[in-house]
């Protein structure tokens, strides 16, 4: 996967010529800065939500409400991250998997927004209600941002695509507890 080798001064993960305002599945992760487990814990392969994490759940699935067009998929709260997939969609009928482009408008959605928009978003909206946590309810304090910088992010290709992905989020309390790749 080719990427561009800086965006303001840093290296930019986003796949190149890609145009993220694009109809289709697109799944995400996005960690904790320092990868401090604020958010829970994992017990007999499920995860527990602290207030954090029940905070950082609630802020997903409202996305559609700041976005109405995206759908919040499979989704999953861990300890230090979080991962979902988020679909963005044309004409409010739902998008086709795999109908993403690389380069080029042909066909684009019309939307104004980008997954990037929405990532944002979302990281603004848990960083402002976590300090409020902070200060109301005496959650763990963090320095400098709640989040890593930028955030992982995969072009769902294929309804095939989908279901592993889907299989692997909804999975994934299980292996952090069994030690595996989260």
């Amino acid at each position: 996967m080719e990427h561009e080798a800086k965006v303001y001064g840093r290296r930019s993960i986003r796949l190149k010529g890609y145009d993220y305002t694009q109809v289709g599945a697109y799944f995400v992760t996005i960690a904790v800065r320092g990868r401090l487990a604020l958010f829970g814990e994992v017990v007999d392969g499920e995860v527990r939500l602290s207030g954090a994490g029940e905070m950082a759940r609630e802020v997903w699935q409202a996305m559609p409400q700041r976005f109405p067009f995206v759908e919040m998929d499979a989704f999953v709260v861990m300890l230090d991250h979080v991962h979902g997939i988020v679909v963005i969609r044309g004409d409010g009928a739902g998008a086709p998997i795999g109908d993403a482009r690389v380069s080029g408008r042909a066909g684009a959605a019309p939307t104004a927004r980008a997954l990037g928009d929405v990532v944002g978003a979302y990281k603004s909206l848990t960083t402002a209600a976590y300090i409020r946590g902070v200060h109301d309810a005496g959650w763990p304090l963090f320095h400098g941002r709640l989040w890593q910088r930028n955030f992982y992010e995969r072009v769902v290709r294929d309804e095939c695509e989908l279901n592993e992905l889907r299989a692997y989020i909804r999975d994934n309390p299980l292996r952090w507890e069994q030690g595996g790749l989260v």
